[in-house]
């Protein structure tokens, strides 16, 4: 036994100290641009719009081992190309001029070492991109994860420039072990010129587990960064795996089949405040008394595609002013083109900006 804790340590402090498996960040590893192949054309106009979307990866709603539905870690070329054009395809009806993207693959095992950035650019109207990582290891010791780099991503029509990786509190309950191949979370932050106008973007993805802080601590880094852009014309949002106030339902989901022991995704409740400070001090694209009056009309996640839309996640706010009435939570076909429920556990939100 004391030799098995001395390998152990030995392991550890050769993790930490030599990153062998490369789940680190440096200067050169934390933010990188891309260009789409063929360049849209582009006009300066005083209305943008924005949209948000976790894509889960295009894992659209495969029965990965994590959700507790199944026992996949990887999936096969053809369903990666299949789910990927699916959501060019809503990407493209939609139509955006700036897009914050969740959870996108860059050569990864369980997709197929696909480049997404490469791939959703060169097939829309989208001409710029930055990423950066949330998840990355030359390879990952478990469940036949392997190889892996996922993230955070912002496309544009416009170009995109002084991108910035800010790091977030990782999970303090985790052992050093766990931490160093596990998720680090960070805001994605870029700026755009429209014209002769900055807009600077900022695009995050929240943890969804942990103790009874992460969240919290998360939001205040967010917040602090926003104190640092006052006067500035700021768009932010993103999968913040956080509540809004006045949500009625805040534990026992349905789709949630994972055992207790596992996971505290079933159960938001002391959560729910937590936004009420970006609600107070900026505009969100859904107002809170809309979501207030009929919370169900901008539930924008579910575990299981069996299971319609049952929480809202994730948001779009600013410091200057969305156009009332133009915010779509795009929950099924009747808000226009390709449904997203059988695309992703998350649906798009998107919203006309008046800059």
């Amino acid at each position: 036994m004391k030799k098995i804790i001395i390998v152990f340590i030995i392991l550890l402090g050769t993790l930490t100290a030599c990153d062998p498996f490369n789940t680190q960040f440096d200067e050169v590893t934390k933010v990188k641009y891309y260009n789409s192949v063929v360049q849209t054309e582009t006009t300066v106009k005083d209305t943008l719009s924005i949209a948000t979307w976790n894509i889960k990866f295009g894992g659209a709603r495969l029965n990965f081992f994590f959700d507790c539905l199944g026992d996949r870690s990887v999936m096969t070329k053809e369903e990666v190309e299949r789910n990927l054009d699916k959501i060019t395809e809503k990407i493209n009806q939609v139509n955006p001029d700036v897009l914050l993207l969740q959870e996108v693959d860059v050569l990864s095992k369980r997709s197929q070492y696909f480049d997404m950035m490469e791939y959703l650019l060169n097939r829309t109207n989208l001409n710029y991109g930055v990423y950066t990582s949330q998840w990355k290891a030359d390879y990952i010791p478990s469940s036949g994860i392997g190889k892996m780099n996922s993230g955070n991503a912002i496309l544009s029509k416009y170009p995109l420039s002084s991108a910035e990786r800010i790091a977030l509190p990782l999970i303090e309950e985790q052992s050093e072990f766990t931490q160093y191949f596990y998720l680090k979370r960070n805001i994605l932050k870029v700026k755009t010129l429209v014209g002769e106008k900055e807009l600077y973007l900022l695009n995050t993805h929240l943890t969804a587990y942990g103790g009874s802080n992460i969240k919290e601590e998360q939001l205040s880094v967010l917040s602090s960064v926003l104190d640092e852009l006052k006067g500035k014309y700021v768009v932010f949002g993103g999968d913040l795996n956080t509540l809004p106030p006045h949500t009625y339902l805040k534990k026992d989901f349905a789709d949630n089949v994972c055992p207790v022991t596992e996971t505290d995704d079933n159960n938001y409740e002391g959560e729910e405040e937590f936004l009420s400070l970006f609600y107070d001090n900026y505009q969100a694209a859904v107002p809170l008394e809309n979501y207030k009056a009929r919370n169900e009309l901008y539930f924008t996640h579910s575990i299981d595609q069996n299971v319609f839309w049952n929480r809202k996640l994730d948001y779009l706010f600013t410091n200057q002013t969305f156009i009332k009435g133009t915010d779509i939570t795009h929950q099924n076909i009747s808000q226009g083109g390709t449904e997203t429920m059988s695309l992703s556990d998350h649906t798009m939100i998107s919203v006309e900006f008046e800059f």
